[in-house]
């Protein structure tokens, strides 16, 4: 029995009637790897111009500055079944290059343009995308949606959770740390350099909250696994370093110790307030663990 796109959000592997120019499917993704951009990661000089990147010194000719993306991951499979050469990857919000996103996975629409094919399974199509993937991408819970539904993910403000390997140039006073637990801290956060070039240069007024805090063994009180919940649109990296007074205060500048970021990872997509709709998740897992 075939069904016509919906906005079921049950998992499914129903298939679509007849051929439309644009279908919507939505699930979540959940990236194991610390080399993929969300969206394709064109060269900033060229900018992947089939002409330009020829002679492209940034690039080498490859128009990219990742082989690949969660984007094309995705849209390569699904533009294969879906019979079509184009498509839209619409993310609620997305992470760095280097950052996981673990724990449940992050909302996204992909739009399929102009398909050919119409008795798609999304069933089959989800197995089919975390098997050519393993290691490195798994998507959930696909199924049929609506347009409406990518302004509702790109728009809606989401609270995160993350857990951040923090090494502090020297050692510091335990006790300074745990006096941050439970705490919702109010912070002011200039627009970072690293991303001047696409953001307005401003002051954003966020707040972020300490939730658990783990010594790493043979570390000398030099490194510490730190789970935080911060507001929608804060740059953690900077939370922790301070990116040298342009976020104040900082971990570093709360703990009087300089430190940076080593790695960091999304455990979960909160509400706006901060609260899970689910059980908090746990330790991020082992590279690759889980998936299958």
């Amino acid at each position: 029995m075939t069904q016509t796109p919906s906005t079921d959000s049950r998992p499914s592997g129903r298939k679509a009637n007849l051929p439309q120019s644009k279908v919507f499917v939505e699930g979540r993704y959940r990236k194991l790897s610390r080399d993929l951009p969300q969206t394709v990661f064109f060269c900033p000089e060229c900018k992947g111009h089939q002409r330009r990147r020829k002679g492209c010194a940034t690039c080498e000719g490859f128009g990219k500055l990742t082989r690949d993306s969660v984007q094309e991951l995705v849209g390569w499979v699904a533009a294969k079944a879906f019979g079509t050469r184009k498509n839209k990857f619409h993310g609620a919000g997305r992470e760095d290059v280097d950052v996981r996103m673990l724990g449940r996975g992050r909302p996204f629409v992909l739009e399929m343009i102009n398909p050919k094919l119409s008795g798609v399974d999304l069933a089959e199509l989800e197995e089919e995308i975390n098997r050519r993937n393993e290691g490195r991408l798994e998507i959930q819970n696909l199924h049929w949606t609506e347009r409406t539904r990518v302004r509702a993910i790109k728009e809606t403000p989401h609270a995160k959770l993350y857990s951040a390997l923090v090494e502090f140039e020297a050692p510091i006073e335990r006790a300074k740390l745990d006096e941050l637990l439970g705490q919702r801290i109010e912070i002011v956060q200039e627009t970072p350099q690293r991303v001047a070039h696409r953001r307005a240069v401003l002051d954003r007024t966020r707040w972020i909250e300490i939730v658990n805090i783990e010594a790493i063994a043979d570390s000398g009180e030099l490194r510490y696994q730190i789970d935080l919940r911060t507001e929608h649109g804060t740059y953690v990296k900077e939370v922790l370093s301070g990116e040298e007074g342009r976020t104040r205060p900082s971990l570093g500048g709360l703990v009087g110790g300089k430190c940076r970021c080593v790695e960091l990872d999304v455990l979960e997509i909160l509400d706006e307030e901060g609260e899970s709709p689910s059980p908090a998740p746990g330790r991020p897992p082992a590279f690759g663990e889980g998936i299958g």
